[in-house]
């Protein structure tokens, strides 16, 4: 099947870089990466969330983490050497990275932005993440995800 390519799958081609598309069927409500996970059929622990903070300044981060945890806010500050951060407004998401809320990729964001993935992600040859719109998952090798995506690998989940 034919997918619509993404600025995530562009920024993958052009870099050489192996990845898979899994796609499924989107709804009106927001699904949860657990309900994603299991449409798709592949272990929980193998999907990653994109998030996107903000500081005081409005200056931008970017995490990364399995989609059954929970972003540690401290350690998420503490890792961007900022005092506090806030998740970015929802209605600024696509204005700020391109990107909807279930379709916000770590890749091919407007600009980039300092990126941190959860140090879990180490432990798995591969990861799913957004593939740039809702409905899309990319499989991409772990190392590859965090070399295009300039990212820091750090401990940021409770």
């Amino acid at each position: 099947m034919k997918h619509k390519k993404t600025n995530a799958m562009r920024i993958l081609e052009k870099a050489n870089i192996d990845y898979e598309i899994n796609t499924y069927e989107i709804t009106h409500k927001h699904m949860d990466g657990a309900t994603v996970a299991q449409i798709v059929g592949v272990d929980i622990n193998v999907v990653y969330k994109t998030l996107v903070l903000e500081n005081a300044q409005h200056e931008c981060f970017v995490f990364v983490i399995p989609v059954d945890t929970t972003l540690n806010m401290k350690q998420a500050a503490h890792n961007a050497q900022q005092k506090k951060l806030t998740l970015l407004p929802l209605e600024q998401l696509k204005q700020v990275t391109g990107y909807v809320r279930g379709g916000c990729s770590p890749i091919g964001m407007k600009k980039h932005f300092p990126t941190y993935i959860d140090e879990s992600a180490l432990n798995l040859q591969n990861v799913y993440v957004s593939g740039g719109e809702r409905g899309m998952q990319i499989k991409i090798n772990t190392k590859d995800l965090i070399k295009i995506a300039s990212a820091e690998v750090a401990n940021i989940i409770e």
